[in-house]
């Protein structure tokens, strides 16, 4: 199996990296990132999270490890379809603005990369536009 790398739309977010990062880096917040007339089942605490995706499978994310106001190293958890990590990094761009986005990278076989590549890079996006939208509110 032929690894497949997805990496979202960058955002500008009018935050400091610091702020950006402690959002994210608790996992109870990402609910606030995903389509929510697309996901059901949602269970989630500090550092671990999963959902289900409509007419899918449910995806269990564990927070592997991460590095204070530049990155969170996620990796699926015991029930997805296929192995995949997730990194969110934050670009320091001054003391209120800050760059982010996110890389996928999963091990998925020829025909199911077919179906999901661009639901996935669809999702990425959606939840890179999302962090912005959320974390400028607060």
């Amino acid at each position: 199996m032929a690894s497949t790398k997805i990496e979202s739309n960058r955002v500008i977010i009018n935050k400091s990296a610091e702020f950006v990062f402690n959002f994210m880096n608790d996992f109870n917040h990402i609910i606030q990132l995903l389509p929510q007339d697309k996901i059901s089942d949602w269970q989630s605490d500090e550092n671990q999270c999963s959902f289900k995706i409509q007419n899918a499978a449910v995806i269990p994310l564990v927070k592997k490890d991460s590095t204070p106001h530049s990155q969170i190293n996620i990796i699926s958890g015991d029930k997805t379809p296929f192995p995949f990590t997730l990194v969110v990094t934050f670009n320091t761009i001054d003391d209120n603005t800050t760059e982010a986005f996110l890389n996928f990278e999963g091990e998925i076989n020829a025909f199911l990369k077919m179906m999901v590549v661009k639901p996935l890079t669809n999702l990425f996006n959606y939840m890179a536009n999302k962090l912005k939208e959320v974390c400028e509110q607060n």
